[in-house]
This record gives structure tokens, C-alpha cells and sequence, in this order.
């Protein structure tokens, strides 16, 4: 839900993206949006319109690491957004968002990735979040 910034929609814009809003392989558009732009590269972070949490590139530009350690399904998954740390194989991690390389489906925050913890993902990254503390 954080990417999607608590929308209910496949992604935080709405029902589809463009690549005028999100950096993939616009070959492949979701659903009915027109084919767009594929720009074979990351872009710089900003460029694109953020979420209502403030936060860019939720979906596409490069693939999302996680905290959590790879799981087949939620049975089992915490409710309360933690990160699910127990159980499952520790020697792989979840990605999230898509990338500049996939289709507009695969950049959905409900497309699940995953791929060894200590190997290099060419097109992955990860981000740092820190809590805003009022002055």
C-alpha cells in the first residue's frame, strides 16, 4: 500500500500509466493507454510525478528491493505493513515495481520478484525512507 500511497487502483495514478508518467518499456502499454516511450535507461529520480506520500518512481525506473524475505504466497504475512523477516527463504528478497526494461504490467506493486540476496540485480536498487521529525 505505501507505493500506491493507499489507493486501491493497480497503480497510484489510477487504473493505467503512461511513460509520460512512468519510466518502462512503453512497447508494451497496460491495458488501453497508447503505446509510449522506452528510454533503455534509468532516469533521474523527480522527473516523474511522486506519490501522495511524496515518494518518486514507485512504479517503473529501476526494481524495488524489500525487506522481506521471499515467501510463495501471504499465508502467514504480518497485517500490520512490517516486514515479513520469519520464515520462508532468507537467501532470496523481494522486488517490487518493475523497471526501465519491463513491461507496464510487471511495474504494478503487486508484481512480486525475487532473485538471491547476495547477487547483483543490473536493473534493481533500493531506497532509504527516514521519518520527517517536526522541528
Amino acid at each position: 500500500m505505501r507505493a500506491r500511497a493507499g489507493t486501491t487502483t493497480p497503480f497510484y495514478f489510477g487504473e493505467t500509466i503512461t511513460s509520460e508518467l512512468v519510466n518502462y518499456n512503453g512497447n508494451h502499454p497496460y491495458a488501453d493507454a497508447p503505446k509510449g516511450i522506452y528510454r533503455g535507461e534509468t532516469t533521474d529520480v523527480g522527473i516523474f510525478p511522486p506519490n501522495a506520500f511524496g515518494l518518486y518512481d514507485m512504479h517503473g525506473n529501476v526494481l524495488k528491493w524489500c525487506q522481506d524475505v521471499w515467501h510463495d504466497n501471504y499465508n502467514g504475512a504480518p497485517n500490520d505493513g512490517s516486514a515479513w523477516e520469519t520464515g520462508g527463504n532468507s537467501n532470496r528478497r523481494l522486488l517490487r515495481g518493475g523497471s526501465w526494461v519491463n513491461n507496464s504490467r510487471d511495474c504494478r506493486s503487486a508484481v512480486r520478484y525475487n532473485h538471491d540476496a547476495d547477487k547483483v540485480v543490473s536493473n534493481g536498487g533500493f531506497r532509504i525512507v527516514l521519518p520527517v521529525s517536526g522541528s
